[in-house]
């Protein structure tokens, strides 16, 4: 099995990225599924977090902040963005399921120079990326030009027989304006769930190459190189991603032997 490849485990917790059990420097992820009455918690002294509630619905804490119930969909397939919470690195994140809900739970170096506040759902700006069969739809849920220390957080809906993250790009070197260091990770879901995705990541030298089967709630990390995401006919693509480095930019390259199709 590929390195690259966190496969996903029964019970409360899916599944879980922690920059020691990536062997990085910035990003963590997890996801967790609740059923009502059942809660998760996190807190770091060194960490930001973005909790969003991915499907059914929460009691939310962020901090001092109390965000009330959180949570605008039955899935993460339905045609709508996610409730979520912004939380600084030394604060509590708590979430209470209300209804069976999914929680995903996004980390990243935190140095306290923004408060909690809630993100709800109608105030995330939504756009379709792409053309043919490469086009996705795109959800930013914590982008660049919203506050937060490291973070970036945004998830994707792939239809069936298209192409995600493509042409291949990557974010791998530190030489803004034309590229920023970021590293990745890709929370994978499918329509119906026994379906699967393709995802390549590999590098101009292919000192990486690896091509990973993803499966219904595996996460794929992405440590550097490009990466794009195939969907088969049949099932439609989610993804949730979190993307942090020494910089709070994504400036991304394109593969030079693909980016012909954008021409």
């Amino acid at each position: 099995m590929s390195k690259l490849l966190v496969k996903a485990r029964k019970g409360k917790e899916i599944a879980s990225v922690t920059p020691a059990s990536a062997g990085w420097e910035y990003v963590g992820f997890a996801a967790y599924r609740l059923q009502p009455g059942e809660s998760v918690e996190f807190e770091d002294p060194a960490r930001e977090a973005c909790l969003v509630v991915l499907a059914g619905k929460a009691a939310v804490r962020a901090g001092a902040l109390d965000c009330g119930e959180l949570g605008t969909r039955e899935s993460v397939f339905d045609d709508k963005a996610p409730d979520a919470a912004y939380v600084p690195n030394g604060s509590k994140v708590s979430a209470t399921a209300v209804t069976a809900c999914e929680i995903a739970i996004a980390h990243a170096p935190g140095f306290g120079n923004h408060p909690a506040r809630v993100i709800r759902g109608e105030s995330i700006h939504r756009s379709v990326r792409g053309s043919g069969s490469n086009t996705r739809y795109v959800t930013d849920i914590l982008p660049a030009d919203q506050p937060a220390d490291s973070l970036l957080v945004v998830e994707v809906v792939t239809p069936s027989s298209h192409s995600s993250s493509y042409p291949p790009h990557k974010h791998d070197t530190d030489n803004l304006p034309n590229e920023s260091s970021l590293e990745e990770t890709y929370y994978h879901r499918l329509n119906p769930p026994q379906g699967y995705v393709l995802q390549r990541v590999y590098t101009d030298d292919r000192s990486l190459d690896e091509a990973v089967a993803a499966e219904d709630h595996d996460v794929v990390m992405v440590p550097r190189g490009y990466h794009p995401v195939t969907v088969p006919h049949g099932y439609t693509s989610y993804y949730f991603n979190v993307m942090a480095g020494p910089k709070r930019d994504w400036v991304f390259k394109n593969d030079p032997a693909h980016e012909w199709m954008l021409k």
